[in-house]
């Protein structure tokens, strides 16, 4: 079995299929997971946050490694900042391939994200059951979850480890594509996110150039801010500002917003 962290003792758990992790969620997408949703006539939405390189001191513990791990280092005026980029299937609703009996209809190819799920991916984040969706019946079942913390089946085990570690691989194609479609503009992390919805033309047509090219171009980045207090802090430390923050271009999702 892959290894691990553990996150609780032990938990039995079944899926009830009750549909409520398929329901408002925008679901994090691998590069193939991402292409597979536009062929299907999804729509992606991009978010992004970053850290600058001065925040790398600060005590994350040991979710730094995870961070810095998943996220592209970009210049941002003066300074040096971390961007960690999102795709995520866009589902304010219920997910399009949710049938009328809430079951899923494309199961066999879900994203890794649904077979994981209720399992943590960030390494050492406690799974607690009240922040998950699963009714109280879902934890009630005699099946075998975790066992001294681990994951009992080690093909779930696997595929936690294989969802980091793609994600760590797709840092700078992530970014690349951002270039090619022409965002830049980051929330500091803790502050919120940046939400940016492409042309689904567009984004297929960047995935399809970034996966082909032998060099990949990452561009320099700003930073919109949900204060002036924050903006100051930014500019202090010597990044950029957007000059776009009302132009429409992305949506500023605080941080007491994001789900």
């Amino acid at each position: 079995m892959p290894n691990l962290s553990p996150q609780r003792a032990d938990v039995n758990f079944a899926c009830v299929g009750c549909g409520k992790c398929c329901t408002g969620h925008h679901v994090p997408l691998t590069l193939g997971e991402a292409r597979q949703w536009a062929a299907d006539g999804g729509q992606i939405v991009i978010l992004v946050e970053a850290l600058l390189e001065s925040s790398l001191v600060r005590p994350w513990g040991k979710e730094l490694a995870h961070v810095v791990k998943r996220s592209q280092e970009v210049l941002s005026g003066q300074t040096q900042a971390h961007v960690a980029i999102n795709l995520a299937a866009f589902n304010p609703a219920e997910c399009m391939h949710l049938d009328d009996d809430k079951r899923c209809r494309i199961y066999e190819r879900r994203p890794l994200v649904c077979r994981i799920y209720p399992m943590e991916i960030v390494p050492d984040l406690v799974m607690l059951q009240e922040e998950k969706d699963c009714p109280p019946e879902a934890w009630q079942q005699s099946e075998p979850y975790l066992r001294n913390g681990l994951p009992a089946d080690a093909e779930l085990a696997r595929l936690i480890v294989l969802s980091r570690q793609t994600n760590y691989e797709q840092v700078s194609l992530r970014a690349a594509i951002c270039a090619e479609l022409g965002i830049g503009t980051a929330a500091l992390k803790g502050d919120g996110f940046t939400a940016y919805f492409p042309d689904m033309t567009r984004f297929a047509d960047a995935l399809d150039k970034v996966s082909s090219a032998r060099e990949v171009v990452v561009g320099e980045w700003d930073f919109a801010a949900s204060s002036v207090e924050i903006a100051e802090h930014l500019a202090a430390q010597g990044a950029a500002l957007t000059q776009s923050a009302n132009s429409g271009a992305f949506q500023f999702i605080p941080v007491t917003s994001a789900t």
